[in-house]
């Protein structure tokens, strides 16, 4: 709000377009829908269209961060066991 920019409010049980819910997690809607034809986010279709919860479309997002932190994690440890970092990177001594 500070930044000039709105604060929107919704419940977790809001029903989110395919688009809508794309646009939150910062997805085309193609690749979406590929994450919920996978089971990846859970769904429920009205009529032909796919709808999902915003609080199953929050559950993935959390999943999705998580995994991302660890792979991250395992990859900073594993550069750094093979000595991929210099000594003026990382403030150790040459010598």
């Amino acid at each position: 709000m500070r930044r000039g920019q709105s604060v929107v409010l919704l419940p977790k049980n809001e029903e989110l377009t395919t688009q809508a819910a794309a646009d939150q997690l910062g997805v085309s809607r193609p690749h979406l829908v590929k994450l919920l034809e996978r089971g990846e986010i859970e769904f429920h279709t009205v009529g032909s269209h796919r709808r999902v919860y915003l609080n199953h479309l929050i559950d993935y997002a959390k999943r999705r961060d998580a995994e991302r932190s660890k792979r991250l994690r395992e990859l900073s440890l594993k550069i750094a066991e093979e000595g991929f970092y210099e000594s003026e990177y990382t403030g150790e001594d040459e010598s």
